[in-house]
């Protein structure tokens, strides 16, 4: 598949994962809940895996690229790119969120915009070696479903399904301890428009993400691959 038409795909999958989920957190967390935002995130990924998941894969994260070259899934030389796409397409969508949400009287994007934190931005006042263990431990978890339900051995044309699903759980977890990254360019694109704590903390949701992602890819490539004879 062409370079180009991979990396517009992650742009579009990206850019529709944060516009949806953010956006569902933004506008309507008031009235669809907790519930309602991990669902809305699940969908995004399901709907945009299935919509251009053939053409690149549907990474959409930056922390599942490396993710997957960690579990030999994909190629170290096209990371840096499918990321740039990605972090394109989530500030993108954060830009259309500032516009739409900037429409009403007395918006001010300093009440947080959907972004993530730690201490006493964190959702439920968790700390940061809380938060730090929290999105390690559910993006490894992402990881292993993501690289499991990709697998020769899975049933096919299911993976989007289990990657959606499990995407709406970890939101279901982890959205009062750190408002649920599991992504740096989700959290990039709305931290970029709240401008001041959410830039500062941005760190740990790049930092804790990735790590999560590269000890899931590992896990799974060592311990549940199956190898070839």
């Amino acid at each position: 598949m062409n370079m180009s038409k991979k990396l517009f795909a992650e742009f579009l999958g990206t850019f529709w994962l944060v516009f949806g989920g953010c956006g569902s957190a933004i506008f309507a967390a008031t009235h669809i809940g907790y519930v309602g935002v991990s669902a809305a995130f699940g969908l995004t990924v399901l709907s945009m895996a299935y919509a251009v998941g053939h053409v690149s894969g549907g990474h959409f994260n930056p922390a599942v690229t490396l993710g997957l070259v960690a579990g030999g899934r994909f190629r170290a030389a096209e990371s840096i790119p499918y990321i740039v796409a990605q972090l394109v397409g989530a500030v993108v969508a954060g830009g259309c969120l500032w516009l739409i949400a900037s429409g009403k009287e007395g918006f001010s994007a300093v009440d947080g915009f959907a972004s993530n934190g730690y201490g006493e931005y964190s959702p439920g006042g968790y700390g940061l070696l809380a938060v730090l263990l929290a999105e390690v431990v559910l993006t490894a978890f992402f990881l292993i479903v993501i690289h499991g339900a990709t697998d020769k051995r899975a049933p096919a044309g299911f993976a989007p399904i289990a990657i959606g699903l499990v995407l709406a759980l970890i939101h279901l977890i982890s959205i009062p301890i750190s408002n649920t990254s599991v992504n740096p360019a989700r959290s990039t694109g709305v931290a970029f428009f709240q401008g001041g704590w959410a830039l500062q903390q941005l760190w740990l949701f790049w930092l804790a993400p990735i790590l999560g992602a590269i000890l899931g890819g590992l896990a799974y490539r060592l311990f549940l691959e199956k190898k070839e004879s």
